[in-house]
């Protein structure tokens, strides 16, 4: 199963709109167009598809944990704690 696979079922799955979806991917701080974004989602045939690598996927991730979830509290602390 490729990166777009997981890209696809997760957008259905969770019911995003490509707004939405750009929106969870600046709470990390990255920035796509939406046409960069629809290129994810097309078909593999298209001409205007384009493979999604690990760093977009893995951003997504990252963010929609921060979506659902909310920004962590004190980062410090939760190592500090790991440590004893």
């Amino acid at each position: 199963m490729s990166n777009n696979d997981i890209f696809k079922k997760l957008r259905v799955a969770l019911q995003l709109r490509n707004d939405q979806i750009i929106e969870i991917l600046g709470l990390v701080n990255f920035r796509i167009t939406p046409t960069e974004l629809s290129a994810f989602f097309r078909a593999d045939d298209h001409p205007n598809f384009k493979p999604c690598g690990d760093q977009i996927l893995r951003n997504f991730l990252n963010g929609l944990i921060i979506h659902k979830r909310g920004p962590m509290e004190n980062p410090a602390e939760s190592t500090e704690t790991k440590k004893l």
